[in-house]
């Protein structure tokens, strides 16, 4: 069975030793059956920061360990391995690992791994754990689940003897079973065996995550079923979504069904989830029982709060729109802090700074595109619609155009936040001034609707309203040279 041993010893007995007086390496395995004996993954995840470094060259830095990996049967040792391994080059400390795989006859086993710093003396730590070979080349199985952090594909030529290739794929383990508040996959490899011959049709595979906290039942949570015909192997390479996954200890368990879903195997391995934005409370946050100064909006300087909250004005409602004028106009750091956090995470409360981080990108660039000199490039009109709404699919512009200032015409072809199709902004620019246009007409919701836009549009030639009544009229006489009604019906 998979194990990782850090979470394993930390969960039996307290964790004495801090991660500053020992090298912080994450230790996990997995078996797998193969034609001959099953065989062991060893997977190693090395913080660099907390191993020594050699200097290699004039700016070059490199970590080097020594591994030593014990099988053992008893009291007797039945496989060997020391070896050293190697960070790569680098001017400042970086994470590396290593995977290595053992032939293993089926029996019990009690694995010791050891990690010494090369550089750092003293600097050690020592692992231990058991587990079970017990595979058969006629009887239904599953191998263990391997946790994945990242997958992508091998290139041309890549070699089945290297540890991390397997099949068309490159798998980097997880150092722990541990998800952290910013993961919002599980991925994860397993395979199947022999169900040609146990089952010799199709069959279902279940993967979901049990809550371990009720033991005395069993729920599921975000499942997933896949069909699958008959073979001697099985290889899956699978993801489930845990954004919406609590704080807590979970399962990830696999099963293999029959067409009448009856359980034929199951496997299952233990991992811990923290996810401290999920469901936090208004009250939470602004009774300070929410660290903020842990968050991102923490590290947060006043003119970056400010600069962030007025991005997102388009965003809200117009009482929140006055509470943020408010408490911007009066510098108020905590207020800006717990209100820029709040929307964030009421927007994603799996990784409410992505999220941000994401938004700002686009804002920042909306700010250069239409700034004026007047404020933020997001406060003008046109970057106030695009930051809204996003980006139209098409645009007109006219900047010569006789008795017309410079106007301009966004079309969307659809638009979810109205439930509208086909709808259009037209601005224009009377001052003349470097970005200095205006929302002169909308077809959109809730934004300005100016029946009168041609004759606003035009209004240098007053004598050429169609119709004689100056004051109800709407539309302007049809001329050569004035198209703004023309392209505002042709999308």
């Amino acid at each position: 069975m998979k194990n990782n041993l850090i979470f394993l010893l930390c969960v039996a007995l307290p964790c004495l030793v801090k991660a500053q007086d020992a090298i912080d390496a994450g230790i996990s395995y997995a078996t797998f059956q193969s034609q001959g004996d099953g065989y062991v993954e060893i997977y190693l995840n090395v913080l660099g920061r907390s191993a020594g470094f050699a200097t290699v060259g004039d700016s070059t830095k490199q970590a080097r360990v020594e591994v030593v990996i014990l099988f053992k049967k008893g009291a007797d040792v039945f496989k060997f391995d020391k070896y050293r391994l190697n960070g790569p080059l680098s001017k400042t400390p970086v994470d590396f690992v290593d995977v290595k795989r053992y032939s293993l006859p089926n029996g019990d086993y009690q694995l010791e791994v050891s990690v010494e710093d090369l550089v750092k003396t003293g600097n050690a730590k020592k692992y231990e754990s058991s587990f079970t070979m017990d595979y058969s080349l006629d009887q239904l199985s599953i191998s263990d689940i391997e946790l994945l952090a990242a997958v992508k594909n091998a290139p041309e030529g890549a070699s089945d003897n290297n540890p991390m290739v397997k099949g068309n794929f490159i798998f980097e383990p997880m150092p722990i079973n541990f998800y952290e508040k910013n993961d919002e996959l599980m991925l994860f490899y397993f395979e199947v065996y022999n169900t040609d011959k146990a089952i010799g049709e199709d069959y279902l595979l279940s993967m979901f995550i049990d809550n371990a906290d009720t033991k005395d039942r069993e729920e599921k949570i975000s499942v997933s079923y896949k069909r699958k015909k008959s073979e001697p192997l099985a290889a899956a390479v699978q993801q489930l979504d845990i954004k919406e996954l609590p704080t807590g200890n979970y399962n990830l368990v696999v099963e293999v069904l029959d067409k009448d879903r009856r359980l034929l195997a199951k496997k299952s391995m233990p991992f811990q989830r923290s996810n401290p934005y999920f469901k936090v409370s208004q009250e939470q946050i602004t009774t300070g029982k929410f660290a903020l100064e842990n968050e991102f909006v923490g590290k947060m300087s006043v003119e970056e709060l400010v600069y962030s909250l007025k991005a997102i004005m388009m965003q809200v409602d117009k009482s929140d729109g006055e509470h943020v004028k408010m408490i911007t106009s009066q510098r108020n750091l905590n207020a800006m802090r717990l209100y820029l956090f709040s929307y964030w995470i009421k927007t994603n409360h799996n990784n409410p700074e992505a999220a941000y981080k994401e938004y700002m990108k686009v804002a920042r660039q909306v700010d250069q595109s239409f700034s004026n000199g007047f404020g933020y490039g997001f406060e003008t009109d046109r970057g106030y619609i695009f930051l809204k709404y996003g980006a139209p699919n098409n645009t007109v512009f006219e900047e010569n155009e006789p008795s017309a200032p410079p106007y301009e015409i966004w079309f969307y072809n659809q638009f979810p936040k109205t439930r509208q199709n086909n709808v259009k902004f037209l601005f224009y620019n009377p001052s003349l001034t470097t970005n200095g246009h205006v929302l002169l007409h909308s077809t959109a919701r809730g934004e300005t609707n100016n029946p009168r836009w041609e004759i606003d549009l035009y209004r240098n030639a007053p004598n050429e309203i169609q119709g004689n009544d100056f004051i109800d009229a709407t539309r302007m006489q049809s001329n050569t040279g004035r198209h703004a009604r023309q392209l505002f019906e042709s999308f």
